[in-house]
This record gives C-alpha cells, structure tokens and sequence, in this order.
C-alpha cells in the first residue's frame, strides 16, 4: 500500500492538533466467526475449579436387600424404628442421594489456542473499530465523536485526575457512552449477587495507551472505561462477548506503535484471499473469457440416468417382478380412483333425485299443517 488515509489527533481540549497515517493492520479482514472462536475459548481460561464432596451423599451405610424380596436393588438404609430405614440410597435417583457423575476438579477447565488464530482476531478486532457502523451496531453512543478511530494527543497520557479524565471525555463527545454505561448498572439477575457479581454494567470506551504517567489512575473509576497498554492488547477487551466493534480511544503514541507491531518488523497483518468475492462476475468478465479454451466441438452427450426408483422401465431392466408388481399396483389404484369417481357421482344423482319433490312436499305440509275452526258452522250438543 503505498499511501494510507490519515487520521486527525485531537488534543486534550477537543481541538485538532494534527493527523497522523492509518496502521495498516486497520485494513485487515473482518472475520466474525474467528473472533467468536477465538473469544469462546479464551474466556474460558479464568474460570476456577469446582467440584462436589467427595463424601457428599455417602455418608450412611446402606446395601443391597438383592435379589428375591420384589424390590429394587438399590441399596438401602439398615435399621429400624424410623421412616429412614429401607429407604434408597447413594443413587442420583433417591432421596438424599449422590447426583449423577459428579463434578471433579480435574475437568478440562482451560483450552489452548492457536496463536496465529489469536493474532489474526486481534488484528480483526482492531480493524472492526475503526469502523463507525460496526462500533454503533455494537451499542456505543458515538453520536457526537467527530471521528473515528478516535486518537487523542500523547498528554492524556499525563491525565492524573478522574476530573481531568471526566473533561478530555466531556470534550471529543466520549462522555455520553460513559454515561450509557453507567446508567446500565443494575442488579444481577440470579445467585451472583451472592458471588461478588452484585451488579452488571454495559462496556464503555477502551482506553489504549503505550505509557501509563497516570492514565490508569484517571480513567480506571469512571463506570463501564477500561484501559490497555497497547503492547498487551487482548481480544477480550477489544471484542467483549465475542462481538467486534469496540469504541476504542487512542493516544498518539499508542496508534503510532501499531506500526511497529504489526509489519515487516512485527508480527504479520492477514490479508483477504479474494479483494472481490463475486466469483461468478470474475469468471464471466471479459479478461478471464479472452484466454480461456473455447468450448471443444464433437463431445459425446449422455442420456441422463434413469431412476429405477422414479421410472419403472429402468426398473423393469433391473428386478422385472418388482416392475410387474409396481404396474399391477398403479392399475389397482386406478381402478379405485374409477369406482370411487363412479360411487360419488350416484350419490350426487341421488341427492338431485330428493331435490325434485322437495318443494312439492313442503307446500303439502302446509296444507295439512292449517288447522280448521270446528264451530264455524256451529254445534249442537243432543
């Protein structure tokens, strides 16, 4: 690459105080799926070791009654005199009993990583913050950051005040994700609370510097900021939760040593296989379809294969009784379609046949229906 796209520094003050060149390891792919990968197995490596008591649910003395007595042969609580005895025991389907394979300390608690994997999600990682979609995708409130990445002169690594650190926030618009963060905080759902997990808290902006002359005590008590030497990136600040796109503020210098670590010099920046994935466009374009071989005249057509399963002519060719069988079964079905056809349409003609009499018979009813007055013509009683 023989020139890069320059980044503005911006001082203390808000104010911009110069440019400096875009690292190159900022153009390196994006790959989501690495960083997840890389993220899931990291965050795996501080965890601590748990296991039940060895001696949990083993306590009592209990055997088998075995075979002969009808019941299971679990083993059972001797002795008498109490609702204790004769009960099931040491299996995870009893009361009281053991749980099923229980957890030992000697589980596989850490995995390893291939470090070129973990280097190329870094590299990843930092490529995905310098995009401001992927940072607001990912939740920050960046809204009135006048660009990003966002790289700070090398004074606020001479921050030594939370106060101080509050203003440089306040004025390049990093402040409203801080206050994001901090108005996220609430309690934990669950038994943390119990586990010094009282609170959860949203991430905020990742401050990045390559000399702590008190950036560290400035930033570190403001609610949802984290810090990072920029010799010691780690993907799991860089990408929390496995998702790129990390606010990230640079000091000059920090920005400037991504140079050196990531090169010639350092370690190696991944490049993308294919500059344009729309294979189909290449192999269809003009340059690719001048050189390659035109179409060779005189080849042999094939008739397709035929599917015994689909077509019985090709299965008649392999088993002819399965053939004879399928035929006969498909004349069978037919000549039941034919006589159900022949069934539905005699009841249609019979239910026509009803409809021709039933307005003749309804006026009929009418007529029987009406009743006469039996004093019309008067009576007499002898």
């Amino acid at each position: 690459m023989t020139s890069r796209p320059l980044v503005s520094v911006f001082s203390v003050s808000g104010e911009k105080a110069g440019e400096t060149t875009l690292p190159a390891v900022m153009n390196a792919p994006l790959r989501p799926d690495l960083i997840q990968f890389v993220h899931t197995n990291m965050n795996k490596n501080k965890r601590q070791a748990y296991a039940v008591n060895i001696h949990a649910s083993k306590k009592v003395v209990a055997s088998s009654w075995g075979t002969g007595r009808a019941v299971a042969r679990i083993p059972r609580v001797g002795g008498g005199g109490t609702s204790r005895s004769g009960q099931g025991a040491f299996g995870n389907m009893c009361r009281g009993g053991r749980m099923y394979n229980p957890s030992k300390t000697w589980r596989k608690w850490n995995r390893k990583i291939n470090i070129t994997q973990k280097r190329y999600a870094v590299a990843s990682a930092l490529a995905a913050s310098a995009v401001p979609a992927l940072v607001m995708a990912r939740g920050h409130v960046v809204d009135e950051v006048p660009e990003i990445p966002l790289v700070l002169e090398n004074a606020v690594e001479s921050t030594k005040k939370t106060s101080a650190a509050t203003e440089v926030l306040q004025s390049v618009g990093a402040l409203d994700d801080v206050e994001k963060a901090a108005n996220s905080k609430q309690l934990r759902a669950g038994k943390g609370k119990m586990r010094n997990r009282r609170y959860t808290l949203r991430r905020g902006p990742l401050i990045i510097y390559k000399s702590n002359d008190g950036v560290e005590a400035a930033f570190r008590n403001l609610p949802g900021v984290e810090l990072c030497c920029v010799d010691r990136l780690n993907l799991l600040q860089l990408a929390p939760g496995g998702h790129m796109g990390r606010f990230c503020v640079w000091s000059q210098a920090a920005f400037d040593e991504l140079e050196t670590l990531y090169g010639k010099e350092g370690k190696r920046i991944p490049f993308c296989s294919m500059t344009n994935p729309d294979v189909a466009r290449i192999i269809n374009s003009d340059e690719v379809q001048n050189v390659v071989n035109p179409v060779k005249p005189g080849q042999k057509e094939y008739a397709p294969k035929r599917n015994a399963i689909k077509n019985t002519d090709a299965l008649e060719a392999l088993d002819p009784y399965a053939a004879a069988k399928r035929r006969q079964q498909g004349e069978l079905e037919a000549a039941r379609a034919t006589k159900k056809d022949e069934i539905i349409k005699a009841r249609r003609a019979k239910k026509e046949a009803k409809k021709q009499y039933k307005e003749q018979g309804k006026k009929f009813y009418e007529k029987v229906s009406v009743q006469g007055d039996v004093c019309e013509d008067g009576f007499t009683i002898e």
